[in-house]
């Protein structure tokens, strides 16, 4: 067992800069004193922490909401602490039961390592390879076998798993709850003993069982991890979380100019968030520029340099850089017309068929359904050829022809 709650370091100054970059943008840290302590003993010995992020790769493709946890590993590298990013093939056959309100459908282990295997490619844009430890539970909950799941079972009672909110609310509508849903906060929990994590990252969704790793690290003798939650981003119609489901997202292998258009679409109250927890660069020079809009800067100037940054991240500078000029050339430079008709939509997310027919841009489904088919309608600039493509909320420059635009806010 650690002695660091036995003999307390002092809190340096170099302590309470590394604390307040793990504290930026997170949603609660527990316990603070704990984790301020492990960070002086890092410093003092010179071994780093051990932390922890356990995925199940339910869907391989990745947008700017699974960021915010990715990009809060990579400041925990930068100031030199050891990145477990670590594939839950093993509880993944479980299901995570997190935020449900049914039993969720359990992967194979197929489909887990394919969906593993594009995920952590694209998860690599923001980490350090060189300094992120991959590991799959199945290398340590394979071996425990029946008797040992059991046995693991034995150290957490019914009762206290009735206290995890999703399953307090299944069991008293009556909507049946499966045993083995009950193994996966503990499965996850015991990937912290496995692990010797002193600190797991998650969303706000996942605090149960990042507490449960923590209490089975003190029945197994271990110093308990610490826990760290991040909120869920919210997404472009700046009401609901980010998710492909609801057409708000911003996929982290979009084009740059979608991606460019998507975030400048961002309204200007959101955009700090968006800095906060999707931005590297440090808080005193968020907070300066945003001193700066609030005394008479264009907000679009912040935008132009979020966008640019996280388009550099995710491709290169050439093509934010490139980006930037193409939405210039159709938003500034006049090629749009000027005093094009400004429409609102209701209903977000629509499909481009629904959008163009209530916007007035075509006077039937079929004849929008037509233009698509033609080439002659544009989002923003860009050709759909898509019928079924779905927008989220925001504002588009639409063009159908040659002749017809308009500025579609949708809502």
């Amino acid at each position: 067992m650690s002695d660091e709650r036995i003999q307390p370091l002092p809190i340096t100054p170099e302590v309470e800069a590394d604390l307040a970059v793990v504290k930026r943008g997170c949603d609660e840290l527990l316990v603070e004193a704990e984790f301020a302590q492990k960070l002086a003993r890092s410093r003092q010995t010179g071994k780093p922490l051990r932390i922890k992020l356990g995925l199940d790769p339910t869907a391989p493709d990745i947008h700017l909401g699974h960021t915010v946890v990715l990009n809060k590993l990579r400041q925990l590298q930068d100031l030199g602490h050891t990145v477990i990013f670590l594939i839950g093939d093993f509880t993944s056959m479980i299901g995570d039961p997190s935020g449900r309100n049914a039993t969720r459908p359990p992967l194979t282990r197929e489909q887990i390592a394919e969906n593993a295997k594009t995920y952590y490619a694209q998860a690599s844009l923001v980490l350090d390879s060189a300094r992120t430890e991959i590991r799959y539970n199945s290398e340590w909950c394979d071996p425990l076998g029946a008797a040992g799941i059991i046995q693991l079972a034995s150290r957490y009672t019914v009762a206290r798993m009735l206290e995890r909110e999703d399953f307090t609310k299944r069991y008293k509508s009556g909507v049946p709850i499966s045993v083995h849903e009950f193994l996966y906060p503990l499965m996850q929990g015991y990937d912290s003993v496995a692990l010797e994590s002193d600190l797991e990252l998650g969303g706000t969704d996942q605090k149960f069982n990042l507490l449960v790793g923590r209490e089975l690290q003190k029945e197994y003798g271990q110093s308990p991890q610490c826990v760290l939650t991040m909120p869920l981003l919210v997404g472009l119609d700046g009401v609901d979380k980010m998710s492909k489901s609801k057409g708000n997202y911003i996929g982290i292998s979009e084009t740059p100019d979608s991606m460019f258009g998507k975030l400048m679409s961002v309204s200007d109250t959101l955009m700090w968030t968006y800095f906060e927890l999707l931005s590297m660069r440090p808080m005193a020079e968020v907070n300066a520029l945003r001193a700066e809009c609030e005394n008479g800067r264009n907000p679009r100037d912040a935008k132009v340099m979020l966008a640019q940054e996280i388009i550099t991240r995710f491709h290169d500078a050439a093509a934010a850089e490139r980006a930037l000029a193409a939405f210039e050339a159709r938003f500034r430079d006049g090629a749009l017309p000027e005093g094009m008709p400004e429409v609102s939509v209701a209903g977000a997310p629509l499909g481009i068929v629904k959008v163009l027919r209530e916007a007035g841009l075509a006077a039937s489904g079929t004849e929008a359904q037509r233009n698509i088919e033609q080439g002659g309608v544009k989002v923003d600039g860009s050709r759909v050829e898509d019928k079924a493509l779905t927008l989220a909320a925001g504002t588009y420059v639409i063009q159908v022809g040659k002749r017809k635009f308009a500025r579609v806010r949708l809502s």
